[in-house]
């Protein structure tokens, strides 16, 4: 019987390169994903709180969607008929086939679920914005995008920072999910080692503590971020 160490150690017959190369792909898709929630949740709370009515109804309607349907559906959902739309478009203007990169395809379909979350975070963040800093910037002649990068953005980050570092917790645990299309995620990489070993429990636990130590280390991260921030937020 093997040792734990020979198991998951870099040795000719461990695991440890194939965790290592999954965990470098869950942090990939979390980042990933992450960076492309925030774009979309940035443009989503601006519509929402700016926008037509129309737009306004369908960007409630996309979030509404994204936080009723499980996370998990929707992955199956964006996953499957996003390459399946894409391969017939492609079909159509008369392409081959498109092979999709299953990291690329795992970041734009969480990117899209979390920037439903994300929108909600920056638009409350945004709300609380005391009105009579934004009058003020006005009365100095700012307005549009000026306005937004030297006033209402440092004023709403501080506020938004908490959230979004939930967020992004969340969203390490969400990677996971993206196992279910074959994506040779953290988790992924774990069953295919219990499977192939019927180590099952040292699988399972060094990848439960691969999650953990991930966490802890983005909590100490956003706590040192958090305190940076609101050092420079102006005082309300």
């Amino acid at each position: 019987m093997q040792s734990y160490f020979d198991l998951v150690g870099f040795g000719s017959q461990g695991w440890g390169p194939a965790l290592l190369k999954g965990l470098l792909v869950t942090l990939q898709i979390s980042v990933g994903a992450f960076l492309v929630g925030i774009l979309i949740g940035l443009c989503v709370a601006v519509a929402k709180l700016n926008g037509p009515r129309p737009l306004v109804q369908v960007m409630r309607g996309y979030t509404t969607i994204c936080r009723a349907v499980p996370e998990l559906l929707l992955i199956l959902v964006l996953f499957y008929a996003g390459s399946m739309g894409l391969n017939k478009l492609f079909a159509w203007l008369g392409f081959g086939e498109l092979k999709l990169n299953g990291t690329l395809v795992a970041i734009v379909v969480l990117g899209l679920v979390q920037g439903a979350y994300a929108s909600e975070i920056f638009r409350g963040a945004i709300q609380a914005i005391p009105f009579g800093q934004i009058e003020a910037a006005r009365a100095f002649g700012m307005s549009g995008l000026g306005l937004f990068q030297r006033v209402t953005l440092p004023i709403m980050a501080p506020n938004a920072l908490a959230g979004m570092a939930n967020l992004w917790i969340n969203l390490i645990k969400d990677s996971a999910l993206i196992s279910v299309v074959g994506t040779s995620e953290l988790l992924f990489t774990a069953k295919q080692a219990a499977g192939s070993t019927r180590e099952y429990l040292t699988f399972y636990l060094t990848a439960a503590a691969c999650y953990y130590l991930l966490t802890l280390l983005s909590n100490l991260f956003s706590g040192w971020l958090e305190r940076r921030f609101r050092r420079w937020a102006p005082s309300v």
